[in-house]
């Protein structure tokens, strides 16, 4: 049986396909969108919640600093401690203001080059004698004082006055009482930027007395965290609309002997951004709201004096090397007097060491950044990285994918740490991973959900025309694979059973059935393993092709193979079952488009074109020259180590050109030396056939058909029918092709 369907299909001139996407243009451009749409929501949600975000943030800054905190110097500031040991030494806070005036004086003549007090005096001295005359007079008590009884306030406004001393006040907006007004100037170089500045209602200021006679005066009131952790102070704040400085700068104004400040700026005036400060010969970079980031080292080496160690004589020698020609701050660490905060090197720490720290880090010039722009690289940064992942996730396979993402948030990390570790930069790495993360939990699931399917449509569309192996390679690699058509090279294989309707006529359907099955099931086996692509079955004929979907190396040679394997795989089958069933099997190596064809409704994976047809043809005509296996020269000259018998030179039904046809004998060898013989005499017969030399070529046909029944025994009878239909001579016009009337 030929194949006429198939002849039919072929001469169809197929549509012209819509421009699809390929499936595997869809999975890429689905796992772009939903990426991107991921990185987009991460962008949207930073900036809609940054406060929270910045929560995080912060606390990897902190790791970073508990990691690495700032080298350990001989810092130039020193803390006078309102310690629970001067408390108990001295007595219960508030202290007389004439012991405070003691301190300052002692301190000073010890060498400190200015003092600081993080304590703000802002009620008269509750133990001045006056008040307690007063006091004793209201509860009825008669008493005679001299009318030149010592004030503290007044002691302590003169040892202000006569030394180096910056008071210390809060600013607040939880009082409307004005804060005296500042001691120190500011000159700008730019525009103003007060406006950027945080305004305060109100401040807790000192007495009067105490205000009007220093030459000095600082908040040290710390601005309200999110989570209560000092990591930023402002060094310059405003209330109403007056300029103040923070005591840690005013106290090394005054130890510089500088009369005011220089804020620098950039920008107009209705945006302008601080950028950095000048303390007397100190510059410090301040961020666009005049903030500093502390670094903190823990100041090991800070000399931390008990108060009330400066009353003890003992201790004068020891103190005068703590204390000579540093800085000093006055401040408690003791539990009951509350100035105790949170830092990220420390959840307890007192308030006047956080100012200490500032001074510190002024003094020996090491800052932490973070400019304004660093927003804008982070979001670049996820966005570079999203992106890039994104480009994995759609080229390559998820396993790649996921350690892509790996790497690339190491990479994120690894970058963060070493522009802190090396550039003391604060770069934020949690919004680049996020927007690493977001795209994996987003587009890694869609890409696996995707490669499934797929890999599922590759195994249920091709696992009944590929061997399983040729399957899974299609699965692995579905990008090597065109639904769409494509045209391509191959070598088709066409087949069929001789003299299959006579036979089927003797059976019944159910006896037909089984023998197509026992036919069929051997023979797809043997193609399958050889690497085929079974295109169809028609009826008792097979279709099948090599080099689609999946490249294949030397189809001309398996073809030829998988042919001579459905020879021996069939005389088996008659051996076995007792049967003489015969084939037929074309070959032809040609292009052809290959593809899903058919119509919307159903198609199947298959192949059309002129290659096609002729394969078809050559099938038909094994049955006129009773050979087992007939290809083309175009098989033929591409196969190495296989014998061939050129039979003829055909024009075939529906085509001009002539085709030259060659029985595939077998393997060259495993051919013995009659076949080789028969071969040979073959040759030389044909070549006088085609040469029109009829009476040689009678000659050598005689000694062919006296031959023993063999491969070419069929043919050899059609030349003899042939030759006996024509004259001793060729006639005019002779060139040995034969032309085909029928399929």
């Amino acid at each position: 049986m030929t194949a006429p369907a198939q002849g039919r299909q072929t001469t169809v001139q197929p549509r012209t396909p819509r421009r699809r996407l390929s499936s595997s243009q869809r999975r890429k451009l689905g796992v772009i969108l939903i990426g991107a749409a991921a990185i987009v929501a991460v962008l949207t949600t930073h900036a809609a919640l940054a406060p929270q975000a910045f929560r995080l943030t912060a606390l990897v800054f902190d790791a970073y600093q508990v990691t690495k905190p700032r080298a350990a110097t001989d810092p130039p500031v020193a803390v006078i401690d309102i310690d629970e040991a001067s408390i108990g030494k001295l007595g219960q806070w508030p202290w007389s203001r004439g012991t405070v005036a003691e301190i300052v004086t002692r301190a000073s003549g010890l060498g400190a080059a200015a003092i600081g007090f993080d304590i703000v005096f802002s009620e008269p001295d509750r133990t001045a004698p006056a008040r307690l005359v007063e006091e004793m007079r209201r509860q009825g008590i008669a008493i005679e004082v001299s009318p030149d009884l010592p004030d503290p306030d007044a002691l302590l406004a003169g040892a202000v006055a006569s030394n180096a001393v910056a008071l210390g006040f809060a600013l607040s907006n939880e009082t409307s009482v004005a804060a005296s007004d500042p001691k120190a100037g500011f000159s700008f170089v730019g525009a103003d930027p007060r406006a950027r500045l945080l305004p305060y209602s109100g401040a807790l200021s000192n007495l009067p007395e105490l205000t009007e006679r220093a030459s000095a005066m600082g908040y040290f009131s710390f601005p309200p965290a999110a989570d209560n952790i000092i990591r930023t102070f402002p060094l310059v704040s405003k209330s109403g609309d007056k300029l103040y400085p923070a005591l840690s700068i005013e106290t090394l104004r005054i130890a510089q002997q500088a009369s005011s400040f220089v804020l620098r700026s950039a920008g107009t005036e209705d945006g302008a951004a601080m950028t950095d400060l000048r303390v007397g010969a100190l510059d410090v970079p301040l961020s666009a709201d005049g903030e500093i980031w502390i670094y903190y080292s823990g100041l090991p080496n800070m000399p931390v004096i008990s108060a009330a160690d400066l009353f003890d004589p003992a201790k004068a020698a020891m103190l005068t090397g703590q204390i000579q020609g540093r800085i000093l701050l006055v401040g408690t660490s003791a539990v009951g007097l509350r100035d105790i905060v949170a830092t990220p090197i420390d959840p307890a720490m007192a308030g006047v060491k956080v100012h200490a720290e500032i001074i510190d880090q002024i003094a020996s010039g090491v800052f932490l950044q973070r400019p304004d722009w660093m927003i804008g690289a982070e979001r670049a940064a996820a966005v570079a990285a999203g992106l890039v992942l994104l480009l994995v996730l759609a080229t390559a396979t998820p396993a790649l994918s996921a350690v892509t993402g790996l790497l690339l948030a190491v990479l994120v990390a690894g970058g963060s740490w070493l522009a802190f570790a090396k550039a003391l930069t604060l770069f934020d790495p949690l919004l680049p991973m996020a927007a690493l993360g977001a795209v994996l939990l987003t587009a890694l699931p869609l890409l696996l959900m995707l490669t499934h399917r797929e890999k599922r449509f590759v195994r249920e569309s091709f696992g009944r025309y590929l061997s399983p192996t040729l399957v899974e390679r299609l699965s692995e690699n579905p990008d090597g694979l065109t639904l769409g058509g494509e045209d391509r090279e191959l070598t088709i294989l066409f087949s069929d059973i001789r003299g299959f309707t006579a036979l089927s006529e003797k059976l019944t359907p159910a006896e037909l059935t089984g023998l197509l099955n026992n036919f069929l099931t051997p023979m797809t086996q043997v193609l399958l393993q050889r690497e085929a692509t079974i295109d169809k079955y028609i009826g008792d004929a097979v279709m099948a092709f090599w080099n689609a979907p999946l490249d294949i190396a030397d189809h001309p040679q398996k073809a030829c193979l998988a042919a001579l394997d459905m020879v021996s795989a069939l005389e088996r089958l008659n051996r076995e079952s007792g049967m003489a069933l015969k084939i037929g099997i074309g070959l032809n190596t040609g292009m052809a488009c290959v593809g899903n064809l058919g119509s919307d409704q159903r198609f199947s994976y298959s192949c059309i074109g002129d290659s096609v047809n002729i394969a078809s043809r050559v099938e038909g005509m094994s049955k006129l020259y009773d050979v087992s296996i007939l290809v083309t020269e175009e098989v033929r000259a591409r196969t190495t180590g296989l014998l061939f018998a050129e039979v003829d030179r055909v024009r075939v039904v529906g085509r001009r050109a002539q085709v030259t046809l060659f029985a595939l004998v077998g393997g060259a060898g495993e051919i013995s030396g009659r076949v080789a013989e028969l071969v040979q005499l073959h040759e030389d017969f044909i070549v006088a056939w085609q040469a029109g030399d009829l009476g040689v070529a009678r000659e050598r046909l005689q000694a062919l058909l006296a031959m023993p029944e063999n491969a070419l025994s069929g043919t050899h009878a059609l030349y003899g029918e042939r030759l006996a239909a024509l004259p001793e001579t060729a006639p005019e016009g002779w060139d040995g092709v034969f032309t085909a009337n029928s399929k």
